[in-house]
């Protein structure tokens, strides 16, 4: 039994070193692509110099610098003794990044170059987009494996088991179940809304821009309406508990909908000039902020969740 467990211990073990490893080669193209730009080297276009761009370019070089230091925090010991939320809040951003961006990499990157070079980009940008494009997929597969063998080990209430577990006294289940429906009904409404836009509905495009929309748009918007359905569905039932007879899949859903829906739309909402928006302003911006307090509210409840569990399943009292 003893060796049995020391085996599955060395596995998983291996399984986070190289996954974190090769998160962090993958995502050093990306890190040195950002640092030229910030610094203004082989920009693709002028725009891209401006104080703003630049601002963006070092903003998201520091996260990939987290990012690599986040796998080597999954991939050795002293990352076991990080204070939790220093790691749980760049993985739930990074996670709702990147997952969703996997999924679209092998469109959205042929479609970006195209849109990019017919609006009159440099023709070495494709290049950079490429190297931009593997580092996200490279990135987007090794560090999730990495973190779930980091979780394993550390949190592994977060991961296994079933979706029922005993309650114990001074539980917040009724408080987890009512936030959850509330929060359900936003998620289907964004949803819905999403996936109409992405499926052609016109109903709060504007009528100049409708012929304007491109595959970007439209893959968009599919995934931010799947995702938040996903979560939707997700959250209640990790609330309810019905649904799904294993904790993990419930889970997932729900982390990754709303690191996406908080870091997407807050992006949309700190640079609106920085994506092609064909909607009317007004639909735009209470999409946008819906996201945000979704993707706050949905965080909120899963941290609720994973404290009573965690209790319950380490049969901790008050």
């Amino acid at each position: 039994m003893i060796a049995t467990a020391k085996r599955s211990a060395t596995r998983i073990m291996k399984l986070r070193r190289i996954c974190g490893y090769g998160a962090a080669i993958a995502v050093t193209p990306y890190l040195i692509i950002k640092i030229a730009w910030t610094f203004g080297l082989f920009l693709p276009t002028e725009q891209m110099g401006d104080a703003s761009w630049r601002a963006i370019n070092a903003a998201t070089a520091v996260i990939a610098a987290i990012g690599v230091l986040l796998a080597m925090a999954f991939c050795r010991p002293w990352g076991e003794r990080l204070p939790a939320w220093l790691v749980a809040l760049p993985v739930w951003l990074g996670t709702g990044l990147l997952v969703p961006m996997l999924l679209l990499a092998p469109v959205l990157g042929p479609a970006a170059i195209t849109r990019d070079k017919e609006a009159g980009a440099a023709d070495f940008w494709a290049y950079e987009q490429i190297f931009v494009m593997v580092s996200l997929v490279g990135v987007g597969i090794f560090l999730p494996l990495a973190l779930a063998g980091y979780a394993k080990a550390r949190w592994p209430e977060a991961l296994g088991g079933p979706t029922a577990y005993a309650e114990l006294l001074g539980h917040t289940r009724q408080l987890q179940i009512t936030l959850a429906k509330l929060v359900a009904v936003g998620c289907i409404l964004l949803g819905v809304i999403k996936v109409f836009w992405a499926m052609g509905g016109t109903l709060g495009i504007a009528p100049a821009m409708i012929d304007d929309r491109d595959v970007w748009w439209h893959l968009l918007s599919l995934s931010t309406g799947v995702w938040a359905l996903a979560g939707a569905w997700g959250l209640l039932v990790l609330t309810i508990g019905r649904g799904s007879r294993r904790f993990l899949p419930p889970m997932v859903a729900a982390w990754i909908s709303s690191g996406m829906l908080f870091s997407y739309n807050l992006f949309s909402a700190i640079r609106p000039d920085a994506q092609y928006s064909p909607e009317y302003p007004l639909a735009r911006s209470l999409t946008t902020e819906a996201g945000i307090v979704l993707g706050v509210m949905m965080g909120m409840i899963i941290l609720l969740v994973l404290h009573d569990r965690r209790r319950a399943l380490r049969g901790e009292s008050i």
